[in-house]
């Protein structure tokens, strides 16, 4: 992989042109813009690129150095396309050569009509869903985006003089619309050093930390002695971002990942094999563990600048954010204060927390979570949510925006729910309720409006090609189903129309509106985007309504797609097992790299593994005996050792029900207390429901530190959770805040049609369907919650899997190789195995 000369800059044109050219109000009428700028690059540009002649170039590289002050900035894109003539007919260039004749007299000599006819033309193709011919003039950005290609071109091959063609082409009907453009290449140069003056003050502060944050890499020490296999481990990461692959890392509790691996990929910075970090995780709680460690690294010599990206609900100053002048007030004018902003930002120091840029933001009068985010362009680590980087809809364009591999490393956390999620962030569904609803409330809001009469077609037809495609479902099950092309041309129509309708200036959109066209958008544009990969779920869930989902049941092609964007990715986690499973769905490739890290800690005399072989929650066997005996269970653990404990049950009926089977007993210990998680709880709820495992014991937990308390060992207390929620995984309680964990079954998701679906689909493979639909998604959560309970060297407890299925060897395949002396029990011997158990640690 090639290295970065220390004193030279990348930015892409794009980039550049959009963080210095903009002004004005953040406008959600702007959204649907942005959401139609994501197909620039793809098949429109492909369809209009085929059609010129052989004097065409598609997609040309083209950048140019700009000699700043004791550095270089290299500004570099793709042009859409480069003439040696204009592909137009020649009888409207002639019209139009004589129309702007007509404006200006005189103008052109003879010579001068010889320099434009050989100039050659620097065509940028854009797809838009608006009509077309309601467009006065290309829009100025992108413009900007082609005057310096333009300019790049013509310093190139020394031109004196190049056109551009602005061409814009209706995604819905095909129908291509050109705007032209002259200019000489002084003028052109003018226009682009001016850009550059908006920049460099940005440019400047770059250069001026590269050489502190390089040379602090390079000089950095690992913070503590290097745990058991923690030094094997960072090799592994670093090995792996030198050669530009990704790595799948088993890395169970103990084995001390996250500063194994952020230690090695700042080295790599260091080295100049990368210049940024985005550190991916799938929940807030898990972003403390990264933030912490950055710390430490800082307060060993590190200089190194980081951000943590907060969601735009959590961050937003109102209760709900509404995007636009008149909504919030920070929107008007926000773009022309946000880079006097972002600058003051950039002068407070390193850890730029969320509390220091919701204060800028106030002095400043702008969005805190736009700020965030232009603020992300200037940090060396990004911690943020996977969808920053994998969702096709919400990645950051602003690093990747030219489709090419950039010099950032992917650090993906928790990488077993980047499964799911992948799925989530590349299908779609729509429902016809939707549809129906959309139709009237949006057809009533824009009845005076030119758009009405063709809004309320479009609508009909919508509902009507809905209709016909729901008519390939028998019955009330959901099933696959392989003819909506109908469908997909009239939602297009609909959404050119709704393109329009959002793009009146005389009027302001309704939440309403904006919702169901991004919903719209974005499911023809995952159709645009399907392949063997997915399959078309349908179902009807009543009269006159229905569901259709486009479903990525193998999210593999699109998760490579965008980690070929990053210069090398690690994917690890404590829970990734089986292995090869994870690899294959989540992206991977043969010439990629799999690890299995050890851990430090001694998990074969510090945990105590039990598995409950008289007792099943089967669906089919769940009953009043079966809750009884998990009743048992727990009553004799906690009664075996006082303390904390925490139970996870497969769904809140099972937990409910074990709940009742326990106060009928009355066999609890004395004094012992029984809490349970609600449905739909609150941030207070859960930090409350942790607060009994000690005191400040809250929703921050997690992370590389942990959080030792104070707790009162001899009192009793028992966590009744759900397997898979918000206590099964991310919180970190150490010591005597937690000493067991308690699973009632295998963690098999619920059977839905959804779920056999996808058996059915899996199988249909050659791949086993249950496994991929069930008894891998259950187990990750069993492992989840049971990595609860051990996290540091010095902690000791029990694990009890209550589930009869847990000896099936399609089961103890997928147990980490730690769990040793795994120890088999009924509910009348429990009690004495452990009672032994306790008394070996004791003693």
């Amino acid at each position: 992989m090639e290295t970065k000369t220390t004193n030279s800059y990348r930015i892409s044109v794009r980039g550049l042109v959009e963080f210095v050219l903009r002004e004005g109000d953040i406008d959600n009428r702007a959204r649907g813009d942005r959401m139609q700028a994501m197909l620039d690059g793809s098949r429109v540009h492909r369809m209009i690129q085929k059609r010129q002649g052989a004097g065409y170039r598609a997609e040309v590289p083209l950048s140019h150095t700009v000699d700043m002050d004791g550095y270089r900035l290299v500004v570099e894109g793709r042009a859409d396309g480069i003439a040696d003539r204009d592909s137009a007919p020649a009888e409207q260039i002639q019209m139009e050569l004589e129309t702007w004749l007509d404006k200006d007299p005189g103008t052109l000599h003879v010579t001068e009509e010889i320099l434009w006819e050989k100039a050659p033309v620097i065509d940028e193709i854009k797809g838009t869903y608006r009509d077309i011919k309601k467009l006065a003039d290309a829009d100025p950005v992108h413009l900007a985006q082609a005057k310096c290609y333009a300019f790049f071109y013509a310093f190139d091959t020394g031109l004196e003089a190049v056109r551009i063609r602005m061409t814009y082409c209706s995604l819905e009907t095909g129908e291509i619309r050109y705007f032209r453009y002259r200019y000489r290449t002084g003028e052109l140069a003018d226009f682009f050093d001016g850009v550059i003056e908006g920049y460099r003050r940005f440019a400047d502060d770059l250069h001026a930390r590269k050489g502190k944050k390089t040379a602090s890499a390079k000089a950095l020490e690992f913070p503590f002695e290097y745990r058991k296999g923690q030094k094997k481990l960072a090799g592994y990461v670093y090995r792996t971002i030198e050669r530009g692959r990704r790595l799948f890392l088993e890395a169970p509790t103990g084995a001390g990942k996250t500063l194994a691996v952020l230690f090695p990929a700042i080295k790599a910075v260091g080295e100049e094999r990368a210049d940024r970090i985005f550190y991916l995780t799938a929940k807030t709680i898990a972003r403390t563990a990264p933030e912490q460690a950055f710390e430490i690294l800082r307060s060993g010599g590190l200089i190194f600048r980081t951000v943590t990206l907060t969601a735009k609900e959590k961050i937003c100053i109102l209760d709900k954010p509404a995007c636009d002048p008149h909504g919030c007030p920070r929107a008007k004018g926000h773009y022309d204060r946000v880079n006097d902003a972002l600058y003051d930002l950039l002068r407070e120091g390193d850890g730029l927390t969320r509390e220091v840029i919701t204060r800028i933001a106030r002095e400043h009068m702008v969005c805190p979570f736009e700020l965030s985010l232009d603020l992300a362009l200037f940090a060396d680590g990004v911690i943020c949510d996977f969808n920053y980087a994998f969702d096709p809809f919400v990645y950051l364009r602003r690093f990747f925006a030219e489709n090419t591999r950039s010099d950032a490393i992917f650090l993906v956390d928790e990488a077993h729910n980047l499964l799911d999620r992948g799925r989530e962030m590349y299908s779609a569904d729509l429902t016809l309720e939707e549809l129906e609803e959309a139709k009237v409330s949006i057809c009533m809001s824009a009845r005076k409006t030119d758009e009405a009469p063709a809004l309320k077609k479009a609508f009909e037809k919508a509902v009507l090609a809905f209709e016909n495609a729901l008519s390939q479902v028998p019955g009330r099950k959901p099933v696959i189903i392989y003819d909506i092309e109908g469908l997909l041309a009239v939602l297009q129509k609909l959404l050119q129309v709704m393109a329009d309708l959002l793009g009146e200036r005389n009027r302001e959109s309704t939440d309403g509106e904006l919702t169901f066209y991004f919903k719209l958008f974005r499911f023809s544009e995952t159709a645009a985007h399907m392949d063997e990969r997915y399959y078309i779920q349908a179902e009807r869930t009543g009269r006159r309504q229905g569901r259709i989902k486009l479903f990525c049941a193998d999210p593999s092609g699109r998760l490579r797609e965008a980690m070929d964007r990053a210069a090398a990715t690690v994917l690890f986690s404590a829970t990734m097992l089986p292995i090869r499973y994870y690899k294959a769905l989540l992206g991977g490739t043969d010439e990629d790299y799999e690890a299995y890290a050890e851990t430090s800690f001694d998990l074969a005399r510090q945990m105590g593994v039990f598995i409950g072989t008289d007792v099943t929650t089967k669906y089919s066997e769940r009953g009043d005996a079966q809750y009884a005996r998990i009743a048992h269970y727990l009553t004799e653990t906690v009664s075996a050792r006082p303390g904390k404990y925490m139970a996870f049950f497969p769904s809140w009926k099972v937990l409910y029900a074990v709940r009742a089977a326990m106060t009928e007993t009355l066999s609890f210990p004395d004094g012992a207390e029984i809490i349970m998680q609600q449905e739909n709880m609150t941030e207070d709820g859960r930090e409350e429901f942790l607060s009994h495992f000690g005191e400040g014991s809250g929703a921050d937990f997690g992370g590389i530190i942990g959080m030792d308390v104070e707790v009162d060992e001899d009192r009793a207390v028992l966590g009744m959770c759900v397997l898979g929620g918000i206590f099964g995984e991310g919180i970190d309680l150490r010591g005597e805040s937690l000493i067991g964990v308690i699973i009632a079954g295998t963690g098999l998701p619920q059977v839905s049609g959804e779920r056999e679906l996808m058996r059915e689909w899996f199988g249909s493979r050659g791949s086993d369907g249950f496994d991929n639909a069930y008894r891998y998604p259950g187990m990750n959560r069993v492992l989840q919650a049971a990595g609860r309970l051990i996290r540091t060297e010095n902690d000791c407890g029990v694990l009890l899997l209550l589930d009869e299925r847990f000896r099936e060897p399609a089961y103890t395949c997928l147990f980490p190789k730690e769990w040793k002396n795994i120890k088999n029990v009924t509910t009348s011997t429990v009690k004495n195995e452990l009672n032994a158990y306790w008394s070996g640690i004791d003693g």
